[in-house]
C-alpha cells in the first residue's frame, strides 16, 4: 500500500536515530503522538511519517542533523543531546525541557598504558580525534590547553591504537567499548541528556500551536521520573 505523506502545512517533529528512538518512544506514546506503523518498518524508505495527532509529523535523521532541521525552520521542534546543542551553539535553538532519556557522559579518553603516568594538568598541546571539535577546543582552551583536533564521525577508539591521536572525546555510557579497545576515562567535559528543541522564531510565530506540546512533553516526563 502506498504510504501518504503527511501534511505539509502541520507541525513537524525532528527525531534521532538509534538508542535515543528507543528511550523515546514510550514519551511519545504517552503525548499521543505514536508513529504510524511504517515508521518501524525497515522496508519503507519514507522519511517523513504522521503520527496519531493529524497535525504533527515526525522525521527521522542523523542524531547531528536533528539540531540543523530546527534551527533552520525545516522542523518546529526536535530532540537532540546536549552534546549536539553544545557543538553547534545554534542561538535559533530553544531547549525548554530536559528529557531525562540519553544518559551518557561526554569525556577525554586514552590508552591505559598512557594513563598510568600521564598528567593532564600538564598539558599544554594535545591531538584529539572527536566528533565534536568545537566543545573540544573550548574545553581546552579554558585551561589554557592548545587542542589539535582531527574530524572523525565514528570508529574513535581506532584513533589511538593505529596512532592517529593519543586521545578522543566520544560519548560514554557504561564504558565498554572504550575497555575494548584498551582506552581509559581522564576528564569528563560533561554530562549528557536529549533535551526537547523548538526552533525560537516558531515558537513565536505558532506558540499556540507549539506550546501545549511543549506542557505535553513536560508532564509525561514528570509522570516518567
Amino acid at each position: 500500500m502506498m504510504e501518504t505523506p503527511p501534511v505539509q502545512d502541520g507541525l513537524v517533529l525532528a527525531l534521532p536515530k538509534g538508542r535515543i528512538l528507543e528511550e523515546l518512544r514510550p514519551l511519545l506514546d504517552r503525548v499521543g503522538l505514536t508513529p504510524e506503523p511504517a515508521f518501524d518498518d525497515a522496508r519503507s524508505r519514507a522519511l517523513m511519517f504522521r503520527t496519531a495527532h493529524p497535525a504533527v509529523s515526525v522525521i527521522r535523521v542523523r542524531s547531528f542533523d536533528v539540531a540543523t532541521f530546527v534551527a533552520f525552520g525545516a522542523a518546529h521542534l526536535g530532540v537532540a543531546g546536549n552534546d549536539v546543542l553544545m557543538e553547534f551553539d545554534y542561538p535559533e535553538l530553544y531547549a525548554p525541557l530536559d528529557l531525562g532519556i540519553g544518559h551518557c557522559r561526554l569525556s577525554v579518553a586514552e590508552p591505559a598504558d598512557l594513563s598510568a603516568t600521564d598528567d593532564p594538568s600538564r598539558w599544554s598541546h594535545v591531538r584529539v580525534a572527536t566528533k565534536y571539535p568545537e566543545v573540544t577546543r573550548r574545553h581546552f582552551a579554558v585551561r589554557g590547553v592548545q587542542a589539535e583536533c582531527i574530524k572523525l564521525n565514528g570508529a574513535m577508539e581506532l584513533a589511538p591504537v593505529l596512532g592517529l591521536s593519543q586521545r578522543i572525546v566520544d560519548l560514554v555510557s557504561s564504558g565498554a567499548t572504550l575497555k575494548a579497545n584498551g582506552l581509559v576515562e581522564v576528564e569528563v567535559i560533561a554530562e549528557i541528556t536529549s533535551r526537547l528543541i523548538v526552533n525560537r522564531a516558531a515558537f513565536k510565530t505558532r506558540h499556540n500551536e507549539i506550546a501545549p506540546w511543549l506542557a505535553a512533553f513536560g508532564q509525561a516526563v514528570a509522570h516518567a521520573a
